[in-house]
């Protein structure tokens, strides 16, 4: 199981991206999950039709679709748990996308994150381990 944020998302979609070809690698072979929040497939939408335009933003919804990602819902429980950890990480800042895939892990008890920010999510400490397993 492993918890998907929008940087490999993103690369995935963008075959110019320097990340695509390893974040190609995890997503396709990665046995799963791949659990997604709901709440990050509008940043994840928006990048990719900024930075490789519609085609590529409606690949991924058809990647979606067809069952690649498992999409997560975290409702009211899950919502709260944002709040705190924005706050409690509001020097970095965290952001709402961030903090809903830390919600997601903590819930499922998903080690590992795959993700591009490295910065943000090697400092966050989640609750139910001492540090994520980043990857690609």
């Amino acid at each position: 199981m492993i918890v998907v944020d929008t940087g490999p998302v993103v690369a995935l979609g963008n075959a110019r991206d320097v990340a695509h070809e390893p974040c190609r690698c995890l997503l396709r072979t990665h046995p799963g999950p791949l659990l997604l929040p709901e709440p990050v497939l509008g940043e994840i939408g928006y990048v990719l039709w900024r930075r490789a335009g519609t085609r590529a933003e409606a690949a991924f919804h058809r990647d979606v679709a067809r069952g690649l990602y498992e999409l997560v819902s975290l409702g009211r429980e899950g919502a709260a748990r944002v709040a705190e950890l924005v706050e409690k990480y509001s020097d970095l800042p965290l952001g709402t996308a961030d903090a809903y895939v830390i919600a997601t892990a903590e819930k499922y008890g998903a080690r590992e994150v795959a993700t591009l920010d490295r910065k943000h999510f090697s400092l966050v400490r989640p609750r139910h381990i001492e540090a994520f397993t980043l990857l690609p």
